[in-house]
């Protein structure tokens, strides 16, 4: 897992320009109505980020009374996404891991936008920067809608997770033919046991192991006629 800046932009940016690009007045009515309680939500989100306790926000259907979940997916679909006012937030938050690589595999390209809390639970959260994190577009399906309901289940966040240069991940080698990597997570102790479980969590929920394996073993087949070379996987 890599870990990255926090975004500069706020919530209320991209309500803002949101809200400017919207032409249904009552939306744009409801949405100012909800300002408050986004911004709120903000809040709250990254207070709970810096403690590692995220998974215990609650989910709504609503935010204020005044605007769904339906919504709210629509305003960030139809016009976050695809507005000239917004698409550049979207853009930037993308483009916010080195080289394109996905912060929560070390792997593949960044295609898309993930929710850490997931937008059908927390609609508060949907045009919320710190909520959208790069991933490529299998991270972001093996997560789906999930929200840990305890601490040791919460996946990793590159905004507020950082396991520095510490190891965690190991490898062995499987004598087979052909010859194989297996990869498996084993974070140091010192970490304490909810960082410890939450890495092991991670590292499941993405499929970590057979993609690591899968990508080492193209490696290997090149490879075999130069031991010198080493095999480089961006974990």
């Amino acid at each position: 897992m890599k870990f990255l800046t926090r975004p500069k932009v706020k919530a209320r940016d991209a309500i803002d320009l949101c809200i400017a690009s919207i032409r249904d007045n009552d939306l744009v009515g409801r949405m100012k109505l909800a300002i408050k309680a986004i911004e709120l939500a903000e809040t709250e989100y990254i207070s709970h980020g810096e403690e590692a306790t995220l998974y215990q926000i609650a989910a709504t259907k609503k935010i204020a009374n005044v605007i769904s979940v339906a919504e709210m997916e629509r305003v960030y679909k139809g016009t976050f996404v695809r507005s000239s006012g917004t698409r550049h937030i979207y853009d930037t938050l993308k483009k916010q891991s080195e080289n394109d690589i996905c912060p929560l595999c070390g792997q593949r390209t960044v295609s898309t936008l993930d929710h850490y809390l997931p937008q059908s639970a927390h609609p508060a959260l949907v045009i919320t920067p710190v909520n959208l994190v790069p991933a490529c577009s299998e991270c972001n399906k093996a997560k789906l809608a999930r929200q840990a309901s305890v601490a040791i289940d919460q996946t990793l966040h590159p905004y507020f997770d950082d396991l520095g240069d510490a190891r965690w991940l190991y490898a062995e080698v499987n004598e087979a033919s052909p010859a194989a990597l297996v990869f498996s997570a084993d974070p140091p102790d010192a970490w304490g046991d909810i960082l410890r479980q939450r890495v092991i969590a991670h590292f499941k929920t993405f499929g970590l192991g057979p993609l690591y394996a899968s990508h080492a073993a193209v490696e290997l087949r090149a490879t075999l006629n130069k031991p010198s070379q080493s095999i480089n996987l961006l974990v």
